[in-house]
């Protein structure tokens, strides 16, 4: 037993149980003397003895208590507060302690890695018992970790609730650990956290304005760097709007038909309600811009929120707001070939045709063929000679924004093909490629002159996008040429999560705080 537990060789163990599963050690303290607590003198002179209760880490699996029997002392120093004191053991009782250290350690352990609820079902499996509250108490009362200088901070927000509550986390990005959180995700916390840390150089971010001001405010010295994922991402996007702007030229024209096969005269689709608002929307908002209207004016007298309406004035024309209201992809159609086909050999039946692609592999139901179908019932088009299906803007974008050497040969065929086709889409790559190689290699001297290229295309997202690194030049500019990235915070926003969610989101900073920057 000793050999198991060390410390136990501080007692003389006279009795030895085994109560309800738990096995019990009654015994003494083998010392003969005692040292105040308050005052370190020693003292052999016993006042009185009590019996005191102990749990300890438990013996292949099995609880163990222990029940010691403690001296009360008289201290005999006569400048000593304390009159009389009970004998400690160290590395086994504590004051006020119903646990030993080792217990009290390995259950706060626990409740780092598991929280409340999991780490409870957890000590109970291993013979130590424990309530959740009592791991969250444990936790809560560990010490933060010890300070010490950064040089280099990352900083990101994360959501207690999403679109209502943030919080921002701040990270050490030479040791990659969580160093502080504090609530909110506004500018001033961030410059008061700063203001304390003034031996912080540089500042990793993401391109967030208030962070940006904060930085700015609080360490007017640092250099601020712009993550290069945040931007990667950004441009993915204006890249997947602007294909989305020219999807209706993905389409290859499709072979020409035989006289005698040649449908009739496809009358034009009704334009879509949406549309029909958007247009309208567009019109009234430009209109009353044009009188003078700021934009919550604008947003008052429309009813429209104004981040919307700021959509609308950024939108040169009605085509770049529609774009997005085309037909997305659908289960229908990668059989809309064999649709067509037998449509034009003359089959109407749709229950027919379905039972048709079912046995091919359709996943969908009948309705959705019906659906399809019911354009061409009511004359409003015509089913056309089956031709190649387009590829999808995802499918075009996810090729522009991936390096030509990792693109698949067919993937690569499919690009050449559409760039060949439209000279829009073929400057597109080129302006992304041109970006990637600046990424890359660290070329940010080159910027100006690319933000200056793109602006003056009529590629509009792409042009906004390049319009909106302006406002953060210099932050941009420095993560497209330093070694620093905010690659470790968003490993740690991603624990975070882990985190949080292990806690069914409930977690008050305070504990979400600790296990943050203690747990490992």
């Amino acid at each position: 037993m000793e050999r198991l537990l060390p410390h136990l060789s501080k007692l003389s163990i006279e009795v030895v149980e085994q109560r309800e599963g738990v096995v019990v050690l009654s015994g003494r303290v083998r010392a003969a003397t005692a040292r105040c607590g308050r005052c370190r003198q020693w003292s052999s002179r016993v006042h009185g003895r009590y019996q005191r209760r102990l749990r300890d880490v438990a013996i292949a699996g099995t609880g163990l208590l222990l029940q010691v029997q403690i001296r009360r002392f008289r201290c005999d120093n006569a400048s000593c507060p304390a009159r009389t004191f009970a004998e400690q053991v160290d590395g086994l009782t504590a004051a006020h302690a119903r646990l030993t250290p080792g217990l009290r350690d390995l259950l706060t352990q626990i409740g780092l890695a598991l929280a409340g609820r999991a780490g409870s079902r957890l000590a109970s499996v291993i013979g130590a018992a424990a309530g959740r509250d009592t791991l969250l108490r444990l936790v809560k009362a560990l010490p933060d970790p010890p300070k010490t200088p950064i040089t280099v901070v990352g900083v990101d927000d994360f959501a207690f609730r999403r679109g209502r509550h943030y919080g921002t986390v701040l990270i050490d990005m030479v040791s990659h650990r969580p160093v502080d959180m504090f609530d909110g995700r506004d500018g001033d916390s961030l410059a008061a956290w700063l203001r304390q840390h003034p031996e912080i150089q540089v500042i990793c971010r993401d391109r967030a304005g208030g962070y940006g001001e904060g930085a700015r405010c609080g360490a007017p010295d640092a250099v601020q760097v712009a993550d290069r994922f945040h931007l990667w991402q950004n441009l993915g996007q204006a890249v997947e709007k602007t294909v989305n702007a020219y999807r209706s030229r993905l389409v290859a024209p499709a072979p020409p038909l035989p006289d005698e096969t040649m449908p009739a005269e496809v009358q034009p689709l009704p334009e879509k309600k949406i549309v029909t608002r958007l247009r309208e929307h567009h019109t009234a908002v430009h209109e009353l811009a044009a009188q003078g209207l700021n934009k919550s004016a604008i947003g008052r007298k429309l009813g429209l929120h104004q981040a919307t309406v700021r959509k609308y004035l950024n939108a040169a024309s009605v085509a770049e707001l529609t774009a997005v209201t085309e037909q997305r992809a659908h289960l229908v159609d990668d059989y809309i070939a064999y649709l067509h086909q037998r449509w034009n050999d003359g089959e109407r039946n749709a229950t027919q045709l379905f039972r048709e692609i079912k046995q091919q592999g359709y996943p969908g139901g009948e309705l959705a063929v019906q659906r399809y179908l019911r354009r061409f019932r009511k004359g409003l088009g015509h089913a056309p000679h089956p031709g190649p299906k387009p590829p999808s803007v995802r499918q075009i974008t996810s090729w522009i924004m991936t390096h030509p050497d990792h693109l698949d040969p067919r993937d690569t065929a499919k690009l050449r093909d559409v760039r060949s086709r439209d000279r829009d889409l073929n400057r597109l790559v080129k302006h992304v490629r041109a970006f990637a190689i600046m990424m890359t290699g660290r070329h940010g001297d080159r910027l100006d002159a690319w933000i200056t290229t793109v602006e003056h295309d009529t590629l509009t997202p792409l042009a906004g996008f390049a319009r909106n690194l302006r406002r953060d030049l210099d932050a941009v500019r420095n993560g497209l040429t330093l070694p620093h990235s905010s690659g470790p915070v968003e490993g740690n926003i991603n624990r975070l999560k882990m985190i949080k969610r292990q806690m069914f989101g409930r977690a008050g900073l305070d504990l979400l705080r600790k296990r943050v920057l203690l747990a490992h």
